[in-house]
């Protein structure tokens, strides 16, 4: 990270009223990938999780993040701009805590980013090959990164036409096959509600189950960081939030206890061990027809395209509020002139990801099992990290502020948040090897990794109030 010589904080501003509640919700909910996290990621609970119980346990999470949005919506009446956790930290705890948050929320949407890139190489490889045109999975990644950079330069409403049209597909498919279950009366247990019962949930496998849920929330940072764009961001943001929040929930509890039924609870977790990758299109095939799993392979491809363009936007405004902050090349706080979008800052990211990737490409690397798997785990990681910053940034921020709320909104509720977010870092630090898939010392380094980013982000703002004591007080001011 650079300071320009001479920087003043730019006035450009990203497009008013560009997006209302429903494009906000479509890239939390696109980001968060529901048929990714559903067929790719839930099947992995399942197996190694607490079995029967996954669905209870995105229940837990959904409360989590419900909580976790008190504070948090609260706050986004009284902090705007593009800058979203940078700012909360920065308003609640200081600058050098937010520029280390900055710097910790980069890391991780750039490795979530690389990971869906990789990711969606290998699905795109793999379909069109028995097509007659196969290529590596690297050429297909590639490929997606340039036409998600065409997109990020539109006017963001462009971006969320898009991702609400993927969106809407992967729900119809999922509750397709989750009415088709119930309707054929469930499985061998027939159609009960145990994976809701503490019993069921509550079991020791919960903690692992729970690795693999909260990284299917990763994304929910979206409907703040779009509030200089949105239409009456005071009302629309809280909104968004909840609406985002329980959509998730009730969406992936829905879907993840209609499979339970389709296998039966006695025998759910048995069945995804046997087959991670078919546990779902074995049952799409046998309710709905082969059709049903042909469709499935492909909205799957749309949906890891939805969740990269979601994640690339977030990106650039990330940039973009560095750059207007001064605390990067001032371009990058330069909008479009027509379309209002953080284009440079756009560039700038995707030409990053471009290196990345181009680095694991020539190392041989595996895409599944070293890229998407290990930049997964950091991501997960990472955002953990910086939401229970952000948790404690609220406590700050509201007992030097006066406000009308009371204890719940600005100190119990965010508590609770921060007790449960740094219980899940625990326990996905504890798992890394599991939710990775690999025993590799650098995975295993990836929480120090992390702690080390935010320090290092922290040093760099101290050094700035030595040697650039007028940029260093205008810190968090340009969002105010």
């Amino acid at each position: 990270m650079t300071v320009e010589a001479g920087a003043t904080v730019p006035a450009a501003r990203l497009a008013r009223n560009s997006v209302g509640l429903a494009h906000i919700v479509f890239f939390v909910v696109a980001a968060a990938a529901p048929l990714t996290a559903v067929v790719g990621a839930s099947p992995a609970a399942f197996a190694f999780g607490n079995g029967a119980g996954v669905p209870g346990a995105f229940v837990l999470a959904g409360l989590l993040y419900l909580l976790f949005s008190v504070g948090f919506t609260a706050m986004s009446r009284h902090v705007g701009g593009a800058g979203a956790f940078y700012t909360y930290i920065t308003r609640g705890i200081g600058k050098p805590a937010g520029v280390g948050g900055a710097l910790m929320a980069l890391v991780t949407y750039s490795a979530v980013q690389i990971a869906i890139y990789a990711l969606f190489g290998v699905f795109m490889a793999g379909a069109i090959a028995p097509l007659g045109l196969d290529l590596p999975w690297w050429v297909w990644s590639f490929a997606a990164l340039l036409v998600v950079c065409v997109c990020g330069q539109r006017n963001i409403a462009f971006s969320g036409a898009i991702l609400g049209v993927c969106m809407v597909a992967e729900i119809v498919i999922l509750l397709l096959l989750d009415i088709g279950i119930l309707l054929a009366g469930g499985g061998p247990d027939g159609i009960g509600f145990s994976s809701f019962f503490p019993s069921t949930v509550f079991t020791p496998g919960l903690g692992v189950a729970l690795v693999f849920v909260i990284g299917s929330f990763i994304g929910f940072e979206a409907t703040a960081i779009f509030g200089e764009e949105a239409e009456n961001p005071e009302i629309t943001i809280p909104r968004a939030t909840y609406a985002a929040v329980l959509l998730i929930t009730l969406f992936y509890a829905f879907s993840t206890w209609a499979i339970t039924q389709y296998y039966g609870p006695s025998a759910v977790q048995s069945s995804a061990e046997a087959g991670l990758e078919t546990f779902y299109f074995t049952a799409s095939d046998a309710v709905l027809g082969s059709w049903s799993t042909q469709v499935l392979n492909v909205l799957l491809i749309t949906s890891l395209f939805a969740c990269v363009l979601s994640f690339h936007n977030t990106l650039n405004r990330y940039f973009f509020a560095l750059g207007r902050e001064g605390l990067a090349a001032a371009g990058l706080g330069k909008v479009h002139p027509k379309h209002g979008s953080p284009h440079v800052a756009g560039l700038v990211q995707s030409a990053i990801a471009a290196v990345i990737l181009g680095v694991f490409t020539a190392a041989g690397l595996d895409p599944y099992t070293v890229v998407f798997s290990w930049m997964a785990a950091l991501a997960v990681i990472g955002i953990l990290a910086v939401q229970a910053l952000v948790c404690v940034a609220i406590i700050a921020f509201f007992r030097k502020t006066a406000t009308g709320y009371g204890p719940w909104t600005t100190l119990i509720a965010p508590a609770l948040a921060f007790l449960g977010l740094t219980g899940a870092l625990v326990l996905v630090s504890a798992n890394l090897s599991l939710l990775s898939g690999s025993e590799s010392p650098v995975v295993a380094a990836f929480p120090y990794f992390m702690l080390l980013t935010g320090l290092a982000g922290a040093a760099f703002a101290l050094r700035l109030k030595r040697s650039r004591p007028e940029l260093y007080a205008s810190l968090g001011k340009v969002f105010e």
